[in-house]
């Protein structure tokens, strides 16, 4: 799970002119301008003729389901009248998760075991939250972390709501030659990040590139719908967390697919604008803005990621850390350009680097070496 910025100064627009000086060996000298290069067809959102079914060139029509949600406060017995695909929980007061629990109804009345809400999980700052897989039960029961203060779920539909079209791009989206999926092709509902009034809930806000930070989503592994769980997972950090979009850069599911995040504007360089400056996401709070979040879809605290995730993992923080000219294996001292909080950590992080947690699981976690080696030596 993510957590959002400390401070509303997070959220406001802002460009900075002057790259930080990192504290590690390799690091991209003060001032330089990363000029990306990128191989992309992004999505064109211009609308079709009135009454058509016709796209612009490069994009094709593709259909998604609206996402359904349904908000609960309390410990209360929640019904819903669609299948609840997912339940995402959040509270306040404590990270600690002794004494909570779920459990899950079907249509006929039956009911699962109490299922922990520490069982994977992942705290948060000033309370928890994480999202959990529901199996289209048709309703569902709380209890509390001891300790916890304003309970609140969602229960969330990402597979059989109203149809939604979309233009997706007609080719291979890809960044330095590595594909991704773009929002518009895991079927983001850009609407989201948006308020009642039409203003965006979180304007984007770049700063220079500083580190990588890899997660887990703490949720369950052979996932036999990822695109449906990226939805409901940005339903969950755009509108019940009220971040306004989710708080990844990119999320990459066991088959190695790797989805485009937070969104960054309309230049086809996926979680950067223009100038390689690094948009502030919703990941590690208190130390977001220059700090690049990827999180693997799934749980890591028993087992590792499939061979597909880690060599797209692999792949994809490869290209990062050669598009910004930084050294994988260095030691660096990450500077919040918001608000001059500093932090020494790997140039290649785990969440629980920056805070009390178990993400990105402990099997992950010890990985992490790996990674960074296997970066480093181009393999």
């Amino acid at each position: 799970m993510t957590v959002p910025p400390t401070s509303p100064t997070h959220r406001a627009k802002s460009r900075v002119t002057r790259r930080t000086v990192i504290g590690a060996a390799g690091a991209v000298a003060a001032g330089a301008v990363i000029t990306p290069t990128v191989m992309a067809t992004t999505n064109d959102s211009e609308p079709a003729a009135a009454g058509t079914d016709d796209t612009k060139a490069g994009t094709t029509t593709e259909t998604f389901p609206k996402t359904r949600a349904e908000t609960a406060t309390g410990q209360a017995p929640v019904e819903t009248a669609f299948p609840i695909g997912y339940v995402g929980v959040r509270w306040g007061g404590t990270e600690e998760t002794t004494g909570g629990g779920i459990r899950l109804r079907d249509a006929d009345g039956g009911q699962s075991a109490w299922k922990s809400l520490g069982d994977g999980g992942c705290s948060v700052a000033n309370g928890g939250g994480l999202l959990i897989a529901a199996d289209h039960a048709s309703g569902y029961e709380l209890k509390a972390p001891d300790g916890a203060t304003g309970l609140r779920s969602v229960a969330l539909d990402c597979t059989h709501g109203p149809d939604r079209k979309v233009k997706v791009p007609s080719d291979p989206t890809r960044v330095r030659g590595v594909q991704y999926l773009s929002r518009a092709a895991w079927g983001a509902d850009e609407s989201l990040r948006f308020k009642p009034d039409g203003s965006e809930n979180s304007p984007t806000a770049f700063y220079p590139f500083q580190t990588i930070t890899v997660h887990h989503t703490a949720m369950t592994n052979d996932d036999p719908d990822p695109a449906a769980t990226v939805r409901a997972i940005y339903q969950l950090h755009a509108v019940t967390n009220d971040w306004g979009d989710i708080g990844y850069h990119f999320l990459i599911d066991e088959a190695g697919r790797i989805y485009e995040g937070r969104y960054s504007g309309d230049d086809g360089m996926p979680a950067h604008d223009a100038d390689g400056k690094v948009v502030t996401a919703f990941h590690v709070g208190g130390f977001n803005s220059g700090n690049l979040g990827i999180a693997l879809l799934g749980t890591f605290t028993e087992q590792g990621p499939k061979e597909a995730a880690r060599q797209a993992l692999t792949r994809l923080v490869r290209v990062l850390v050669r598009l910004h000219g930084v050294d994988p294996q260095a030691r660096v001292t990450y500077t919040n350009p918001v608000n001059g909080t500093q932090k020494e950590v790997s140039e290649i992080s785990g969440h629980r680097d920056w805070m009390s947690t178990e993400c990105p699981g402990e099997v992950m976690y010890q990985e992490l070496d790996r990674l960074r080696t296997a970066v480093a030596g181009g393999r």
